[in-house]
Protein backbone atom coordinates (compact mmCIF):
# COMPACT_ATOMS: atom_id res chain seq x y z
CA UNK A 1 0.00 0.00 0.00
CA UNK A 2 2.89 2.35 0.67
CA UNK A 3 4.13 2.02 -2.94
CA UNK A 4 0.68 2.84 -4.36
CA UNK A 5 0.36 5.82 -2.01
CA UNK A 6 3.72 7.22 -3.13
CA UNK A 7 2.91 6.68 -6.81
CA UNK A 8 -0.52 8.25 -6.34
CA UNK A 9 0.71 11.37 -4.57
CA UNK A 10 3.75 11.93 -6.80
CA UNK A 11 1.68 11.64 -9.98
CA UNK A 12 -1.22 13.66 -8.54
CA UNK A 13 1.03 16.53 -7.47
CA UNK A 14 2.83 16.41 -10.82
CA UNK A 15 -0.53 16.57 -12.62
CA UNK A 16 -1.71 19.42 -10.43
CA UNK A 17 1.47 21.39 -11.15
CA UNK A 18 1.27 20.73 -14.90
CA UNK A 19 -2.37 21.78 -15.10
CA UNK A 20 -1.91 24.78 -12.78
CA UNK A 21 0.94 26.06 -14.98
CA UNK A 22 -1.07 25.39 -18.12
CA UNK A 23 -4.07 27.14 -16.58
CA UNK A 24 -1.92 30.17 -15.78
CA UNK A 25 -0.79 30.32 -19.42
CA UNK A 26 -4.40 30.12 -20.63
CA UNK A 27 -5.94 32.53 -18.12
CA UNK A 28 -3.26 35.17 -18.69
CA UNK A 29 -3.78 34.75 -22.44
CA UNK A 30 -0.16 34.04 -23.28
CA UNK A 31 0.49 35.68 -26.66
CA UNK A 32 2.02 32.58 -28.27
CA UNK A 33 -0.82 30.40 -27.03
CA UNK A 34 -3.46 32.80 -28.39
CA UNK A 35 -1.67 32.92 -31.73
CA UNK A 36 -1.54 29.11 -31.93
CA UNK A 37 -5.26 28.87 -31.15
CA UNK A 38 -5.96 31.33 -33.96
CA UNK A 39 -3.78 29.30 -36.38
CA UNK A 40 -5.82 26.16 -35.82
CA UNK A 41 -9.13 28.01 -35.99
CA UNK A 42 -10.26 27.63 -32.38
CA UNK A 43 -12.20 30.60 -30.95
CA UNK A 44 -10.38 32.77 -28.45
CA UNK A 45 -13.18 32.26 -25.90
CA UNK A 46 -12.19 28.58 -25.78
CA UNK A 47 -8.93 29.61 -24.10
CA UNK A 48 -10.69 30.94 -21.00
CA UNK A 49 -12.98 27.90 -20.79
CA UNK A 50 -10.02 25.50 -20.94
CA UNK A 51 -7.98 27.62 -18.53
CA UNK A 52 -10.76 27.56 -15.94
CA UNK A 53 -11.33 23.82 -16.37
CA UNK A 54 -7.61 23.13 -16.01
CA UNK A 55 -7.43 25.18 -12.82
CA UNK A 56 -10.39 23.33 -11.31
CA UNK A 57 -8.83 19.98 -12.27
CA UNK A 58 -5.49 20.96 -10.71
CA UNK A 59 -7.27 21.76 -7.46
CA UNK A 60 -9.31 18.54 -7.55
CA UNK A 61 -6.16 16.43 -7.99
CA UNK A 62 -4.60 17.50 -4.70
CA UNK A 63 -7.44 18.65 -2.45
CA UNK A 64 -9.29 15.86 -0.66
CA UNK A 65 -12.64 16.46 -2.30
CA UNK A 66 -15.62 14.39 -3.22
CA UNK A 67 -14.35 11.39 -5.24
CA UNK A 68 -16.80 12.14 -8.04
CA UNK A 69 -15.08 15.52 -8.56
CA UNK A 70 -11.75 13.74 -8.97
CA UNK A 71 -13.34 11.37 -11.49
CA UNK A 72 -14.62 14.34 -13.47
CA UNK A 73 -11.17 15.95 -13.31
CA UNK A 74 -9.52 12.77 -14.62
CA UNK A 75 -12.10 12.42 -17.39
CA UNK A 76 -11.89 16.06 -18.40
CA UNK A 77 -8.11 16.18 -18.47
CA UNK A 78 -8.02 12.93 -20.42
CA UNK A 79 -10.31 14.43 -23.08
CA UNK A 80 -8.23 17.61 -23.18
CA UNK A 81 -4.98 15.66 -23.51
CA UNK A 82 -6.32 13.35 -26.21
CA UNK A 83 -7.49 16.45 -28.07
CA UNK A 84 -4.08 18.07 -27.58
CA UNK A 85 -2.31 15.04 -29.04
CA UNK A 86 -4.71 15.08 -32.01
CA UNK A 87 -4.19 18.81 -32.62
CA UNK A 88 -0.41 18.46 -32.42
CA UNK A 89 -0.42 15.54 -34.83
CA UNK A 90 -2.76 17.39 -37.22
CA UNK A 91 -0.58 20.51 -37.14
CA UNK A 92 2.63 18.49 -37.33
CA UNK A 93 3.99 19.89 -34.09
CA UNK A 94 5.58 17.88 -31.25
CA UNK A 95 2.96 15.78 -29.45
CA UNK A 96 5.14 14.03 -26.85
CA UNK A 97 4.36 16.40 -23.94
CA UNK A 98 0.57 15.86 -23.97
CA UNK A 99 1.12 12.14 -24.55
CA UNK A 100 3.37 11.93 -21.48
CA UNK A 101 0.84 13.98 -19.48
CA UNK A 102 -1.85 11.52 -20.54
CA UNK A 103 0.33 8.66 -19.26
CA UNK A 104 0.83 10.45 -15.93
CA UNK A 105 -2.93 11.01 -15.73
CA UNK A 106 -3.61 7.31 -16.34
CA UNK A 107 -1.00 6.26 -13.75
CA UNK A 108 -2.41 8.64 -11.15
CA UNK A 109 -5.95 7.42 -11.76
CA UNK A 110 -4.91 3.74 -11.70
CA UNK A 111 -2.88 4.12 -8.49
CA UNK A 112 -5.76 6.03 -6.85
CA UNK A 113 -8.16 3.19 -7.65
CA UNK A 114 -5.73 0.62 -6.24
CA UNK A 115 -5.23 2.73 -3.13
CA UNK A 116 -8.97 3.15 -2.55
CA UNK A 117 -9.71 -0.53 -3.12
CA UNK A 118 -7.06 -1.57 -0.58
CA UNK A 119 -8.31 1.01 1.94
CA UNK A 120 -11.85 -0.32 1.75
CA UNK A 121 -10.76 -3.91 2.48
Amino acid sequence: MKKEKIIYWVTSVLLALMFAFSSFMYLTKNAELVENFKKIGFPESFIMILGTAKLLAAIAFIVPVWNRAKDWAYAGTSFVLIGAVWVHVATQTPFIAPLIAFGVTALSYWSGIKLNSKASQ
